[in-house]
């Protein structure tokens, strides 16, 4: 530890930079525009990043290159924030600020590392606060303190990390692929060569959707009896230090875990299969569960209705778009005989069982790489060289 020093993160930075002014294309002409949006999930999907129309000049000034950090710099998301580790060609928006690592210094992916660590987000939270809209500008963030050993060692734990990340982005990227090859069957047997014959029913009727509670009115009581509260945001960007937690002293059905169909009604409309830790149920996320049909049939038939649902919710919206019970009993569902269900279920079960297998992979993965984070940011677990 004698060879370990303490440097601000702006003193390890060649440049520092606030992003481009302007907004984002859909249509498909430039390069990607890195918005604060895109840096919140886990890992930054660049098919969902929209395009920007920019001069080559701009281009230039403003263009992202592998190991740049980009941080938030405003909102409920400061101090959000992603080492860039693809070649793709893009720019980064006017709520991001890019700070370029000295690499004769320090390691881009170790100064990512403790930028992802309990320390961090802590500084956050006490320069960004005092204020109706929380933010924070370059100066502040950049005189966050950073333990920096030898270079050498740096990248040595990076590189621990790293291979961590790995495995969680391998298995993010089957469960992208087994989801459409679930969806490309769907379609097939639903859509194309649905049967005439086959029973309609409403999607309302094929499972129990159940809403969740309003936690607030059930705090925890203690430090041993409560989880962790499951809103459209965790749904969204999983449990975090942010995460409001709730009393265990409730009905059994709200408790959440990994492998459940979740459903947001409200705001954020979308349907997933909950890939974190146990949790509580909060109002506005529906528990999809059927005792009759299998779990891929009801959560495919919810995936299919999304895309109608965002729809009625834009159209039902005020200040928070939604949708009611009554846009479920309105969603029709195809029912096929038992034996073709148990055909299907030969097929689709078994990709929807290996992506709930993979989540629960990766869950074991977060939190092991989460516990030696700030061991190896701190040097009390070190790694040989």
């Amino acid at each position: 530890m004698s060879k370990w020093k303490e440097y601000k993160l702006s003193n390890l930075c060649i440049d520092i930079s606030y992003g481009y002014t302007q907004s984002a294309s859909i249509e498909e002409i430039g390069p990607k525009f890195l918005r604060i949006t895109d840096i919140v999930p886990n890992r930054i999907n660049w098919d969902t990043v929209p395009y920007c129309k920019i001069s080559k000049d701009n281009f230039k000034k403003y263009k992202l290159e592998i190991d740049d950090i980009v941080i938030a710099r405003t909102g409920a998301t400061t101090g959000y924030n992603k080492t860039i580790k693809d070649n793709v060609p893009s720019v980064f928006a006017s709520y991001l600020i890019r700070y370029k690592i000295n690499k004769e210094l320090a390691d881009s992916s170790f100064v990512g590392y403790n930028l992802q660590s309990n320390n961090w987000y802590d500084y956050v939270d006490a320069i960004s606060g005092g204020s109706a809209q929380p933010g924070a500008n370059a100066k502040q963030l950049g005189s966050f303190d950073i333990l920096l050993p030898p270079l050498p060692e740096q990248s040595a734990i990076a590189v621990v990390l790293s291979s961590l990340d790995d495995k969680i982005d391998l298995l993010h990227r089957q469960n992208e692929t087994l989801e459409k090859m679930a969806e490309t069957l769907f379609r097939q047997w639903f859509i194309e060569e649905a049967k005439e014959e086959w029973e309609e029913r409403s999607l309302s009727s094929i499972a129990t959707f159940l809403n969740g509670l309003a936690c607030q009115k059930y705090p925890p009581k203690n430090e041993i009896d409560k989880l962790p509260v499951l809103k459209i945001k965790e749904l969204s960007s999983g449990i975090n230090e942010s995460s409001d937690w709730a009393s265990t002293k409730i009905a059994p059905e709200y408790f959440v875990r990994n492998g459940e169909v979740i459903f947001a009604w409200s705001a954020s409309l979308m349907v997933k299969i909950w890939d974190g830790q146990d949790c509580i149920l909060n109002q506005h996320l529906f528990k999809v569960s059927s005792t009759e049909f299998p779990k891929w049939f009801i959560y495919l038939w919810c995936k299919h209705h999304l895309t109608q649902f965002i729809a009625i919710a834009k159209a039902h919206a005020t200040t928070m778009g939604h949708i009611k019970r009554g846009d479920l009993d309105a969603a029709g569902v195809s029912i096929p005989t038992a034996n073709e269900i148990t055909e299907m279920t030969h097929r689709a079960g078994p990709l929807i069982d290996r992506v709930i297998t993979n989540n629960k992979q990766i869950h074991t993965l977060t939190n092991l790489r989460n516990t030696l984070l700030p061991k190896l940011m701190s040097g009390e677990v070190r790694v040989k060289i």
